[in-house]
């Protein structure tokens, strides 16, 4: 897994595209939230911001990446020829995702990181890593799904919008209105919870059971992306 990893890190480091529109922007998008968040707590909150910063570098960072890789792997018979070899099928996924993993994982960490230390921190750490935590694995197994229906690296730039920008909108969405009004309806929706667990993990004040409930609800997403990423996910090109 290890050395089907270091590979897979090679090449991502190697491909310009991939680097500046699923790694560098989001970092930049990042950024800039944190650079104005004066204005975006006084109209809404600073979990709102840790929130959008949560699901932009998961949307993009993580799911269009893996999306965006995987179909070239596949598209050029990679992944064919890895089956091939003695590495059992979850060894070889787990290798192909892991360096896109960590980096999203590294840059969540670093760029939420530097919001703590230059505003208030979260109120509760654990709470802030297990929503973070469930919502990449959420977009990991998406990604792995979506690669499925996805042809070749061209095509992700298309395919990928979809759930890309929809959970972005879902978050940003939670993040300002709350859920207040329409709760289960925002609720429901993929990312809706874990936005409403990441923005009351940074500001405070959400009881143990609503954690729990929005817990339940993220995990619920969780499965169920897993469950379209074993039915869609393909090795081979289809013919």
């Amino acid at each position: 897994m290890l050395t089907i990893a270091r590979s897979e890190l090679a090449q991502i480091l190697r491909n310009r595209a991939v680097l500046i529109t699923s790694l560098l922007m989001p970092v930049a998008a990042s950024a800039f939230f944190v650079y104005s968040r004066d204005s975006f707590a006084e109209l809404y909150s600073l979990g709102y911001i840790a929130a959008v910063i949560v699901f932009t570098i998961g949307a993009f960072s993580l799911y269009a990446t893996i999306v965006t890789t995987l179909a070239a792997r596949r598209q050029t018979l990679f992944l064919k020829r890895l089956r091939s070899t003695a590495a059992a099928d979850p060894a070889i996924l787990s290798g192909l995702v892991l360096p896109v993993t960590v980096i999203a994982v590294a840059q969540v960490a670093l760029i939420l990181g530097v919001f703590a230390a230059i505003s208030d921190g979260p109120a509760d750490i654990p709470v802030l890593a297990v929503a973070i935590a469930a919502t990449f694995v959420m977009m990991l197994a998406l990604g792995l799904a979506t690669a499925g229906v996805t042809n070749s690296p061209e095509q992700a730039q298309v395919t990928t919008l979809p759930i890309a920008l929809g959970t972005i909108a879902v978050a940003s969405w939670v993040g300002i209105t709350g859920t207040e009004s329409l709760t289960w309806l925002k609720r429901l929706l993929p990312g809706g919870s874990a936005t409403e667990l990441v923005v009351d993990a940074w500001n405070g004040g959400l009881p143990v059971a609503d954690s729990l409930l929005l817990l339940l609800a993220t995990l619920a997403w969780v499965v169920v992306a897993a469950a379209l990423a074993a039915r869609f996910f393909r090795w081979e090109p289809r013919r």
